[in-house]
């Protein structure tokens, strides 16, 4: 399992990338679907269990966006 940090920097990566878009609502979107289909569930759940983190203070504006509007959708199933 990645760190905390790594899944941070990952998550500001994607972030990145879609700030280019000219639509805000858009790269929120974007954000969260990408975390949804291409992160493990467990990875997803390490962000979303840790925001409270001092690691996670270096989040995107965008991830916090995307995590606040899609958490239901971002949040693993339990088992």
């Amino acid at each position: 399992m990645k760190s905390l940090a790594h899944l941070v920097q990952m998550a500001n990566q994607i972030a990145a990338f879609h700030a280019a878009l000219p639509d805000h609502t858009e790269a929120v979107n974007g954000v969260a679907a990408h975390l949804r289909r291409f992160w493990e569930p467990r990875m997803r759940a390490t962000l979303l269990d840790h925001l409270d983190d001092p690691a996670c203070a270096a989040l995107h504006p965008l991830v916090r966006e995307a995590i606040d509007t899609h958490a239901d959708d971002l949040r693993p199933a339990p088992r």
